[in-house]
């Protein structure tokens, strides 16, 4: 069993950068932990995720050379830091957990995931 806390969230300007935290109970060594996001009336898309052991990354092309994520082993942590934000960007950010490999770009396959936290960029 695995639990997520994400926080970070906030409202801030285009350009701007915004760090986003998902804090983890349980051990995470065997899982593949993902950012997705939703915009109102949009499916939840795949962002970036990690490979909790290895530290491989993969990342969405809309926020390539943008955002990056990144773990601490001791605060069992996973991070998002979102850098040059765009309107766009506006969404609510979900942390997840996937212990099955294969499909992480796919929300269905992750089976933990956090309450969310919004993210509004201004223009």
């Amino acid at each position: 069993q695995v639990q997520l806390v994400e926080s970070g969230g906030g409202l801030v300007q285009a350009g701007d950068s915004l760090k986003l935290s998902c804090a983890a109970s349980g051990r995470l060594s065997r899982y593949t932990m993902g950012w997705f996001r939703q915009a109102p009336g949009k499916e939840r898309d795949f962002v970036l995720a990690i490979i909790w052991s290895g530290g491989t990354t993969f990342v969405a092309e809309p926020v390539k050379g943008r955002f990056t994520i990144s773990r601490d082993y001791a605060k069992n942590t996973v991070y998002l830091q979102m850098n040059s934000l765009k309107p766009e960007d506006t969404a609510v950010y979900y942390c997840a957990a996937k212990y099955t490999p294969g499909g992480l770009y796919n929300a269905d396959r992750y089976d933990y995931w956090g309450q969310g936290t919004q993210v509004t960029v201004s223009s």
